[in-house]
């Protein structure tokens, strides 16, 4: 007879409380019916990376630790974009804000912290935001486009990253913060120094010794006032002065709260059947802030939940390795001179290094690294063992010995560090975790023990301690390191893919997938979109579009909003309009209660807040070209007045930008491209900054090729000069059709000059008869692709085409 399983509940989607489900599934996977309520609209993703998705450095999927796939495949039950609002202990059944019930038997609370809001007057303006989530970065991403100036209240940890990110948004950037040097909670003022110095060489701007009396502006922020009379100015406040657990849930059903919820070793609360873990617990009076201490509670509690012995949960001794702005930084224990401690230090400004070391009683109590963090670990293990290093702290210090540690080779100091030191410090996986990856479970590579354990899976700064690792756990077994490819699944890349297709004539993405070997015969959302691509670009004739293997805005040919609605826009050439169109435009917005219409940049209308079940109806009335605002295609052409009515106009930018518009329109490519043509070299359409600009110049025309003006700013490289109209349609198709053949997927036109060179691209298209097979084979393509939703208008086929796009399951953003 099969056993009932519990109904298990976590409240919070976050990093501790889905990796204490993740343990729990590998110790028992049967026992609970589990159900996770998440309050973001997202899956489970690394808190930690959030500053690389700001700065540019990776995208909402690289940073997603389990995807939806993953809850699906073990049976998880997802509520997300759902906050808890209620939990009824007497029936045991937990809602949610939007009205969903679930019953349980137990729960999980792991509703992490809140950001920290200072109580300023002005706090409550437009324009002041924390910096805790997804959310936080698409404001400050989106106020970067409007405003110059931002000022980031807290110079820790988070306020750097938040900083960093906002100067490769292109903003001006200027830190405050209280003390009278940065990170104080993890540097000594030496240490701090030297980050100083490296950061305003970055271009960061610090106000130190500052408190803020307010904030500054009528509506929207304007800046700061100090209480010392001075001001800075600024359209976006940043505050991150720290967190506070969010005990809320547990306080209204009258769990114990301190500073967090209060647990024992076990992660009970002061309720039978109720679990706290994570940034929103307190053990022992501390609540931790730190991932490592996190997960090392989501393990115990895995094992007591599960049934399993377990010692319990004692506390963690902290240590931090970080990554500010590009510097490694480390510290760990006590590090701050105080009576009764000896500190010994060694610093070269020249290499950017800093090294202390704190001792009392003849032990190491602390540690601060700068610049080179490589015997950060080995510092710790001594911190946390408390053995005497009396007679030798110089030979610590300057790294020339290490008893204390074995032989001074790297080997012999990872085989002496304790098995529950932690490696990777962003998934917070241990060097026991790896041990056992490796002897028990078969990992004997880099990417096999990623895979298994996810130790550097993230930033990837701990890889030389996993090779380390690996190579004293697996020794001669060490396998041949797996090549990646486009995807985790194959390792074949762009161009061995794009080859086997042409060699052996495949035709569907299923068909290279199994054909080709790949290890999930479903593929994911990478590498589907990319084959679909691959093989329209090679075979226009033959190939039929596969619309499963889209992701969800090119589907439904609309952008889908973070509420859920979609955005339309419709196409409009060149910018340029007409009374009739402005009135069917505004007659669909009426008729549809379009929350919202907006002039893009791109010198479109774009109708906000659409329901998914009006598109047809909306494509259907407006009757015009979709403007393709979502897809992986010419995005649009921008232009200036040009010499039609300008009086510094040297050609007709207007007439240029609507000829490439209408040619590209409708064009698959591997990115989004965008384009621009300026009517003089006053360059008014902004055409330096986008994947080909033309600019207008007496006699000629000026093609400019990879710019992008968006998180990473690239100028346009000068292709060449010519001096018709046709010649620039020529190169125009010659270079688009280059890119189409040559681009790997998801890949803009600044990233693949880049990557390839612009001579390569030069000498690519220097012959007059090689620039003519390439226009004609992107002609072919074009002359075989129509506008979809008008299409499907015209052959009364739009109804069923969108029952059957809603039905089939989409490639996920």
């Amino acid at each position: 007879m099969t056993a009932i399983k519990k109904k298990l509940v976590l409240i919070g989607n976050g990093m501790a409380g889905v990796r204490a489900i993740e343990h729990l599934l590998k110790l028992s996977p049967e026992c609970y019916d589990i159900t996770i309520f998440g309050a973001e609209p997202h899956p489970n993703y690394n808190r930690i990376m959030l500053s690389s998705v700001l700065a540019g450095g990776a995208d909402m999927q690289e940073i997603v630790i389990n995807d939806w796939d993953w809850y699906k495949e073990n049976n998880i039950t997802l509520h997300t974009g759902h906050k808890v609002t209620k939990i009824d202990t007497e029936c045991k059944k937990i809602t949610s804000h939007l009205g969903v019930e679930v019953d349980y038997d137990t729960i999980i609370i792991a509703t992490g912290s809140n950001p920290f809001m200072l109580p300023l007057p002005g706090a409550d303006k437009e324009g002041v935001i924390a910096f805790r989530d997804i959310h936080d970065c698409e404001v400050m991403i989106d106020a970067s486009k409007k405003y110059k100036k931002a000022v980031v209240i807290g110079g820790g940890l988070l306020g750097l990253e938040a900083a960093r990110g906002l100067l490769h948004l292109g903003m001006e950037v200027n830190v405050v913060h209280i003390h009278n040097y940065l990170m104080e909670r993890q540097l000594d003022e030496a240490a701090s120094r030297m980050l100083q110095r490296e950061l305003e060489a970055q271009g960061m701007q610090f106000l130190l010794k500052k408190s803020t009396a307010s904030i500054k502006g009528k509506r929207r922020a304007a800046g700061l006032a100090f209480a010392d009379g001075t001001e800075v100015d600024g359209d976006l406040v940043v505050m991150a002065v720290g967190i506070k657990p969010n005990v809320e849930l547990a306080k209204a059903i009258g769990i114990e709260v301190n500073r967090g919820i209060v647990i024992d070793d076990f992660m009970r609360t002061s309720i039978p059947g109720i679990y706290a873990v994570g940034e929103c617990a307190e053990h022992r009076g501390i609540a931790y802030g730190l991932v490592a201490p996190l997960y090392e509670q989501g393990a115990v509690l895995a094992k007591h939940l599960a049934g399993v012995e377990t010692a319990g949960y004692a506390g963690s001794v902290t240590s931090t390795k970080l990554k500010v702005s590009g510097v490694d930084v480390f510290s760990a224990g006590r590090f701050v001179d105080a009576p009764g401690t000896r500190a010994l230090k060694i610093q070269d400004d020249i290499a950017g290094t800093y090294k202390k070391i704190v001792i009392q009683d003849g032990k190491l109590i602390g540690a601060v690294l700068f610049g080179d963090t490589s015997d950060g670990a080995e510092l710790f293990a001594s911190i946390k063992k408390g053995e005497s290093i009396a007679g030798r702290e110089k030979e610590i210090l300057l790294g020339i010995s290490s008893d204390l540690l074995g032989q001074s080779s790297s080997g012999s100091r990872l085989e002496a560090m304790a098995a529950d030191e932690i490696i990777c410090g962003c998934n917070g996986v241990s060097k026991g975790t790896i041990a056992d990856a490796i002897t028990n479970k078969g990992c004997n590579t880099v990417g096999a023990i990623k895979s298994c354990t996810k130790a550097s899976a993230s930033c990837g700064g701990c890889k030389p301690l996993v090779e380390g690792l690996l190579q004293i756990y697996a020794g001669d077994a060490v396998g041949e390191p797996v090549k990646e490819g486009i995807c985790g699944c194959t390792t074949l890349n762009r161009d061995e893919i794009v080859s086997e297709i042409k060699r052996m004539n495949l035709s569907t993405t299923s068909e290279v997938m199994n054909v080709l070997g790949w290890h999930n015969s479903e593929g994911c959302s990478k590498c589907r979109p990319a084959l679909n691509y691959y093989l329209g670009m090679i075979n226009p004739e033959e190939y039929v579009d596969e619309k499963e293997s889209r992701i969800t805005n090119e589907r439904y040919h609309a952008n889908i909003q973070k509420d859920g609605t979609f955005s339309v826009v419709p196409r409009i050439y060149g910018g340029v309009t007409t009374p009739s169109d402005l009135k069917k435009i505004a007659e669909v917005a009426e008729k549809y209660d379009v929350p919202m219409v907006k002039f893009t940049g791109g010198q479109r209308l774009d109708l906000l807040g659409i329901k998914k079940e009006d598109l047809p109806n909306i494509w259907e009335d407006l009757d015009m070209p979709s403007g393709h605002a979502y897809g992986k295609t010419l995005r649009t052409v921008k232009t200036c007045v040009g010499s039609t009515f300008c009086r510094f106009g040297t050609q007709d930018a207007i007439g240029m930008g609507i000829k490439l518009e209408k040619k590209f329109e409708r064009l698959n490519t591997p990115s989004k491209v965008k384009l621009a043509v300026s009517g003089c070299p006053r360059n008014c359409a902004e055409a330096t900054i986008k994947d080909f600009g033309v600019v207008a110049i007496d006699g000629g025309w000026e093609l400019h090729i990879g710019g992008n003006g968006g998180v990473k700013v690239r100028a346009t490289d000068l292709l060449c000069i010519v001096k018709t109209e046709d010649e620039v349609m020529e190169w125009s198709s010659a270079f688009l059709q280059l890119y189409r053949e040559q681009a790997q997927w998801n890949e803009r036109t600044a990233q693949w000059i880049e990557r390839v060179g612009l001579d390569y691209v030069k000498n690519a298209l220097q012959k007059p008869e090689e620039r003519l097979a390439l226009k004609s084979r992107i002609e072919k393509t074009l002359s075989l692709t129509t506008d979809p939703w008008k299409e499907i208008v015209e052959t009364g086929e739009l109804r069923k085409n969108f029952e059957q796009l809603s039905a089939a399951q989409p490639v996920e953003l």
